[in-house]
């Protein structure tokens, strides 16, 4: 306990008690998919931090071109001024879209990203006359921990104790199986029938429910309720915090459905876990909602001191280079069916069950073990093993960089087999 409270340090995510047996590991460097502590023992970043670091630690390019952009600007506010770094990456990323999104909003973290969505498409709707004061959201959805972003949430572990700080949130049943998909959208459509001039926003996150336990859920459903919703005039903001990027096997999540959303938030993976940033793509119908004399109170008076900071852009364009120059994606499909062909071979531990994954997502849960906290024991054993993999509950998920070699991969799964063993 002493030393608990003689830390300066308040650790997200984190009862601190766990820390009398479980002390924090200090990291004093990191390069590629390692990070190394005090003592220069080295852990692959399975988790790739939180699902930051796409490239892994202290990447050359990106390096390179933070210092570069250092040299010139390290920030400035982006009301009434921007700066060529941002103009160039907002074109950049628009253009990713196929300029299916003509707007970019910026803010400094996910969370943030997902109120200015909320806060957006309430104020777009109550400017034209539309009272929707209600969201929409799946069970099981995470969706980040400031108040507006924990109200559309639906884990418990983290929004049961705010619940009387909360606007209260319709939510539905989130089919996991094809057979389940039926019931789902007719529980929606009822619901939708009662509700739905009422709703200003279904807010999800496409395809992989991820700090709710890494769920995989099918794109038939995910498309049927959104037009669905989309029929009553619901705008549809996708989360995609976690899943853009790549993550999914496509550079955005939603390419791979028939829906455009009205908002896509976007973070984590954004700068390549150098620097804070997240951005709202949106289109110019919604912009021009708006657009109006100052008088008439129209504007969309929300900000963050570092909105689209300058050093955060040049490490997103560096990302945005990456991605170009190496083909990452074409990458990624090769190394999945490596990961993939890894992860099927733990099906033949008694403790190993629901096994899956999509595009560079993998998971598994752990059963039939005699400890109060599986997940945790399995944690230590992997650190180790010289192996990152904090667990979701007693979910364990690997999430590595995109630079991580089939060598590397292989490494892991023998750390892996070897503290299944060992449970």
């Amino acid at each position: 306990m002493a030393s608990a409270f003689l830390s300066p340090i308040w650790h997200p995510c984190t009862q601190h008690k766990d820390h009398e047996f479980i002390p924090p590991i200090c990291i004093s460097s990191a390069k590629g998919v390692y990070l190394y502590d005090e003592k220069g023992k080295g852990y692959i970043d399975c988790i790739s931090s939180w699902w930051v670091n796409l490239f892994g630690h202290s990447h050359p390019y990106i390096n390179s071109k933070l210092y570069e952009q250092a040299q010139k600007l390290e920030h400035v506010l982006l009301a009434g001024f921007f700066h060529e770094g941002i103009m160039n990456y907002s074109q950049r990323l628009l253009a990713k879209t196929n300029f299916e999104f003509q707007k970019c909003f910026y803010a400094d973290n996910g969370s943030s990203a997902i109120e200015v969505a909320l806060k957006m498409s309430f104020h777009k709707n109550l400017i034209i006359g539309q009272k929707r004061h209600k969201f929409l959201t799946l069970e099981n959805s995470y969706h980040g921990e400031t108040l507006g972003a924990l109200s559309v949430g639906d884990v418990g572990l983290y929004r049961d104790t705010y619940a009387p700080l909360l606007f209260k949130v319709l939510s539905i049943q989130v089919p996991y199986d094809s057979h389940t998909i039926p019931k789902a959208l007719q529980d929606l459509e009822n619901l939708l029938r009662n509700e739905g001039t009422q709703i200003s926003a279904f807010i999800l996150e496409p395809f992989v429910q991820c700090a709710g336990g890494m769920k995989i859920y099918p794109k038939e459903f995910l498309e049927q309720a959104c037009q669905m919703c989309k029929n009553y005039g619901i705008d549809i903001i996708f989360d995609e915090i976690a899943v853009g990027f790549g993550r999914l096997g496509s550079l955005f999540a939603y390419e791979q459905t028939g829906i455009v959303p009205d908002f896509l938030c976007l973070s984590k993976g954004i700068t390549a876990g150098y620097l804070p940033l997240s951005v709202v793509l949106t289109h110019n119908r919604i912009f021009e909602v708006f657009y109006d004399e100052y008088e008439s109170k129209k504007a969309f008076l929300h900000s963050h001191s570092y909105t689209g900071n300058a050093l955060a852009i040049a490490c997103a364009n560096a990302t945005l280079d990456l991605f170009e120059q190496e083909d990452i994606l074409s990458c990624n499909i090769l190394k999945r069916e490596v990961i993939l062909s890894c992860l099927l071979e733990l099906e033949s531990f008694s403790c190993v069950e629901n096994i899956r994954s999509k595009g560079m997502i993998f998971a598994f849960d752990l059963c039939n073990l005699p400890y109060k906290r599986a997940g945790i024991e399995f944690y230590q054993r992997a650190l180790k093993e010289g192996l990152l993999l904090r667990p979701l509950g007693n979910t364990i998920y690997f999430m590595p960089p995109f630079i991580i070699s089939e060598e590397e991969i292989k490494k892991v799964f023998e750390g892996i087999k070897r503290v299944l063993a060992s449970l």
